[in-house]
């Protein structure tokens, strides 16, 4: 990866972590403590003027092997 895009995508992780600090808090606590296989983990969308979109998965096996392999993109 071009290192000017890996300094471009570091600022903007920096301006969602000050943007959204109760996000990057959540993600910190929860996802990376580790989600064993069988967790539901659910999201909501709720745009401005529309009614809230909900879906959630379970974490299988597969979802698992996919989170550490992009974890060790990060070594």
């Amino acid at each position: 990866m071009n290192p000017a895009n890996v300094f471009k995508l570091m600022q903007m992780k920096k301006k969602f972590e000050h943007n959204h600090p109760k996000a990057v808090s959540f993600v910190q606590r929860v996802l990376l403590s580790g989600l064993p296989e069988g967790s539901v983990v659910e999201m909501s969308v709720t745009k401005p003027g529309e009614d809230k979109v909900t879906t959630n998965i379970r974490v299988t096996a597969d979802d698992l092997e996919m989170m550490e392999e992009l974890k060790n993109l990060n070594h």
